[in-house]
């Protein structure tokens, strides 16, 4: 009989099964052996210490984190509040600048006229004392 149909016979045998545990977790060397293979895969009291120290020391740097965002936010508000502040004065210098240069038209037109006029009040002189001779 071969290693496999051994096998084969605990799968389907689940009372031999039971038994063949049953004497495997008698002998103390055997027993000994699983419970330190078991050990190993389980939590002892100083690898939760460790986690939780860890647990701690994270929750400090996601507090860190949530206060570095929250100045953010302040800065970003109050960058926000500067950039609309810069805005309005934009747009009142754009408005002073509007007007500036209606003025500067007008000013223009006003001078083009008294200059026209004075140029033809001159024009008007020489013709006068060119055709009525004194």
């Amino acid at each position: 009989m071969t290693a496999d149909q051994i096998v084969d016979l605990f799968e389907r045998d689940l009372r031999a099964r039971k038994r063949l545990a049953e004497l495997i977790v008698m002998e103390p060397d055997i027993r000994l052996a699983i419970i330190n293979a078991v050990l190993r895969e389980v939590a002892t009291k100083d690898d939760i210490k460790a986690l939780e120290s860890y647990i701690k020391v994270l929750e400090g740097r996601i507090q860190e984190l949530s206060n570095m965002v929250s100045e953010m936010r302040g800065a970003y508000k109050e960058l926000s509040k500067r950039i609309d502040d810069l805005d309005k004065r934009i747009d009142s210098l754009d408005k002073r600048i509007d007007s500036l240069d209606k003025r500067i038209d007008f000013a223009t037109k006003v001078t083009l006229l008294l200059t026209g006029s004075v140029l033809a009040a001159l024009i008007a002189e020489i013709i006068s004392r060119i055709l009525l001779p004194r």
